[in-house]
């Protein structure tokens, strides 16, 4: 507790609302909702096959997968920003072929989405994996016997079921993906209104406005006490 009661201390409360509510801020601030609500979007469309696969299937070198699907959780952010770069960046790995087609990711706001599920996918992984192998397989058992399809199986059984983690996952990866700032400046770079996001923001009003950096960190703070609260609750009702 003592470096948040440190930082609230250091709050102008009486231009609070004037600190955070700038141009440059109100527009970070916007940038990180959307781009973290779309890398969301993908974290679950990328996350739910792999947490199955990875609950549901047994095969040689699942290991192996598990540990490259984990490793942005324990891979410095700024490394994985660099990957990011020589995968897609114009004389990257892909670049080239994306630059033929006309299309720029690199220091773009698709490089934030980009950078953003990168680090948090593992999340809705690591959730929606634990909450499935808890539940078990033997209501799908029971579907599959009594000539249920496998797609049927999925839609009306196992996400059902496990529909308080996927949806404990998603907050997670929400937040961490608003959080998120060392692989976006290396691999998206620091644009006003194109890649500058909130913790971009606050690192560059450090230098030349400490108030406004505490008062748009205590922002950050708040939200994510918000979101462990949602997860807490998703998981009450789970239980």
């Amino acid at each position: 507790m003592l470096p948040l009661v440190a930082m609230a201390s250091r709050v102008d409360w009486n231009s609070f609302f004037s600190l955070i509510s700038s141009d440059s801020s109100r527009t970070a601030l916007w940038l990180s909702l959307r781009t973290s609500a779309v890398s969301t979007v993908l974290c679950v469309l990328l996350g739910v096959p792999m947490a199955l696969v990875l609950a549901r299937m047994t095969f040689h070198g699942q290991t192996l997968v598990r540990s490259l699907v984990l490793l942005p959780l324990v891979l410095p952010p700024v490394v994985g920003g660099i990957a990011l770069l020589y995968t897609f960046g114009r004389k990257g790995l892909l670049g080239e072929t994306v630059d033929v087609l006309g299309l720029q990711v690199a220091f773009s706001t698709t490089a934030v989405v980009i950078a953003q599920t990168f680090v948090a996918l593992p999340f809705m992984v690591v959730s929606l994996e634990g909450t499935l192998r808890t539940a078990g397989e033997r209501y799908e058992v029971v579907a599959a016997t009594l000539g249920a399809r496998p797609t049927t199986i999925l839609r009306r059984i196992t996400l059902p079921m496990v529909l308080p983690g996927l949806a404990a996952g998603a907050v997670l990866s929400f937040a961490r993906a608003l959080g998120e700032f060392g692989a976006t400046i290396t691999f998206a770079g620091s644009l006003e209104g194109v890649t500058r996001t909130l913790p971009l923001e606050i690192y560059l009003q450090r230098e030349v406005d400490p108030d406004a950096a505490v008062a748009l960190s205590l922002v950050l703070v708040v939200v994510a006490v918000l979101v462990i609260g949602l997860v807490r609750g998703t998981r009450s009702t789970a239980l």
